[in-house]
């Protein structure tokens, strides 16, 4: 849903968060994803998985670039 001027996307992948990150990775999707667009990411599920947010910093000419993941959670220590 397009509210309050963005939208919140889920996003699960093998790949690892510096190729999701790449320019043109999400090109298929340049028709849904709009700058502001946050990405909720778990990248590297086959492996240890991380988790973070990508936020959409362009989208021209069907040519989508996301910002580095900004990652959350933390360390486990128990």
């Amino acid at each position: 849903a397009y509210a309050n001027g963005f939208t919140l996307w889920h996003y699960t992948t093998p790949d690892a968060a510096a190729a999701v990150d790449t320019a043109g990775y999400f090109n298929s999707a340049s028709e849904m994803l709009r700058v502001g667009d946050m990405i909720l990411a778990n990248v590297e599920t086959e492996g240890t998985m991380k988790a973070g947010i990508f936020l959409v910093n362009a989208n021209a000419g069907g040519a989508v670039d996301v910002a580095d993941i900004t990652g959350v959670g933390g360390t486990d220590t128990d």
